[in-house]
């Protein structure tokens, strides 16, 4: 059947018939896109501003506009906004609206634009700021991490490859090894506004406009880098949701192994950490139990995310140029990638600034002889003997030991062992032997804090950056047409 929208609406009576039909019900995003309303207000103020600057609108007009729409995104952040199901989207829901209000006049609103290029400038409006929170949120996660690095930039561990012991680092290290990935995560995040912000307003279906528009107008007042390089491509392009969604993907999959981290740490077989309450709850069966509930579900978030790229990916898949009502489909992943990642990053960033680490265990694990291997070898290499060698020598002392490498027979097992073995096997000498490049010295964790704290500064001035662009949104809502 042929789906038609009447533009004056149906006067406050019951909806009509089609509205109940599951073919209207599967084509109306409203559910979904009604979350873009504040961008599509704003949107639409910045498009009857150029419309009066080009000369299609009289200042009159466009002043009468621009306070319709301001009174009507007043109605809906107050929840008296009536939503309405037989108009099938967010943007018909508005102009609707304004109509009703305005009369006639609200009709010139649409001059010059589709919903093609209004859907694509509202997505794109929602996704920096999404993208400037979760950067926010991230960095205090970051701040977290840096804090409990901080103060336990001397405190031994064991690292470990392959989940077994391989050699002495500090705790310090360990924490700061999570906190790099997320600055990658930051910079990509940064990437993607850098590209996602160039407005698409203007390109109208797919072709422009026989109107004189301004697309520079709009894009300015909006905090656009520019606008659009191609009218098809303007409509066309969802990259900036997909290379948000594999942002995400990757920050859930670095958010993941610092849950894992947590969940060995607090096991009774490591018991690096004291239970917090931040980070989990109790059994309803076992009273001895803390389980690490928000590391885990840490880890169980990351598959959603995940999905959601994929499933956008899947959507975007052979799609031809042009808009395709497939590209509805586009934002409920987004959407549900947005909140589980913050709320992953806030519980995260609570939980960590918590954590109470057992210092004396970890001393104890980080004495393990075995740790000190590597550093057996490398006693040997500085006496001349050849890596390989070294390395074969110390293999052997170990398999005829059981690990027991601070036995007092060295010599026994190649006379190139001197007599000065005993401060190898002890883990803050060690340490601090390890003063090579971002290693684990209470030295080079210091040099890797002091980096960490400019990468922080950098951090805070791009969201600021950012941020105005954003601010640009809220200007436009709350202040009378220009």
């Amino acid at each position: 059947m042929a789906i038609t929208v009447d533009p004056k609406g149906s006067g406050g009576a019951a909806p009509p018939a089609y509205v109940t039909t599951p073919a209207w019900r599967f084509l109306s995003s409203l559910p979904v896109d009604r979350k873009l309303a504040r961008y599509d207000v704003a949107g639409s103020i910045a498009h009857v501003k150029m419309l009066a600057a080009v000369g299609i609108l009289t200042a009159e007009e466009a002043g009468a506009l621009s306070l319709g729409l301001r009174q009507i995104h007043g109605e809906i952040l107050s929840g008296r906004f009536a939503w309405r199901e037989d108009l099938e989207d967010v943007h018909t829901n508005i102009e609707v609206r304004l109509t009703e209000n305005l009369g006639p006049l609200g009709a010139k609103l649409h001059t010059g634009r589709s919903r093609n290029d209004q859907v694509a400038l509202d997505e794109r409006l929602y996704l920096r700021e999404a993208i400037v929170t979760v950067q926010q949120a991230l960095l205090n996660l970051q701040l977290a991490l840096l804090d409990q690095a901080e103060a336990h930039g001397e405190t031994p561990m064991p690292g470990y490859t392959h989940l077994q012991h391989a050699q002495p680092v500090t705790l310090g290290h360990a924490l700061l090894a999570h906190f790099w990935p997320l600055a990658r995560d930051h910079r990509r995040l940064a990437d993607c506004f850098e590209r996602a912000n160039v407005s698409p307003l203007g390109a109208g279906a797919l072709a422009g406009s026989t109107l004189p528009t301004d697309p520079t107008l709009p894009a300015l007042a909006l905090g656009f880098a520019a606008p659009f390089e191609n009218s098809i491509d303007a409509v066309s392009d969802r990259d900036y949701f997909a290379e948000f969604l594999f942002d995400l993907s990757l920050l859930s999959v670095h958010l993941s192994s610092i849950g894992e981290e947590i969940v060995l740490w607090a096991s009774q077989e490591f018991a690096f950490i004291r239970p917090a309450a931040a980070l989990g709850s109790g059994s309803s069966l076992m009273p001895q139990k803390r389980n690490p509930d928000v590391a885990e579900l840490a880890r169980g978030k990351t598959g959603r995310i995940l999905g959601d790229l994929v499933s956008l990916l899947t959507t975007l898949k052979s799609l031809p140029l042009g808009y395709q009502r497939d590209l509805q489909e586009d934002k409920a992943p987004v959407f549900d990638a947005v909140d589980h990642v913050l709320a992953t990053l806030d519980a995260l960033s609570t939980g960590i600034s918590a954590l109470e680490f057992d210092e004396g265990r970890l001393l104890a694990a980080a004495s393990d002889p075995r740790l000190f291997a590597t550093d057996l070898a490398e006693y040997l290499v500085s006496r001349g003997v050849p890596f390989r060698e070294a390395h074969e020598i110390v293999a052997r002392f170990a398999a005829s030991t059981d690990g027991r490498l601070d036995a007092k027979d060295h010599r026994a097992i190649d006379p190139r062992f001197g007599e000065d073995l005993a401060d190898l096997f002890d883990v803050h000498k060690a340490l601090r032997r390890r003063r090579t490049h971002g290693g684990p010295s209470p030295e080079a964790v210091r040099a890797q804090l002091a980096q960490a704290q400019e990468t922080v500064g950098r951090e805070r001035y791009s969201i600021s950056k950012h941020a105005e662009c954003v601010e640009l949104v809220d200007r436009i809502l709350r202040e009378e047409t220009q």
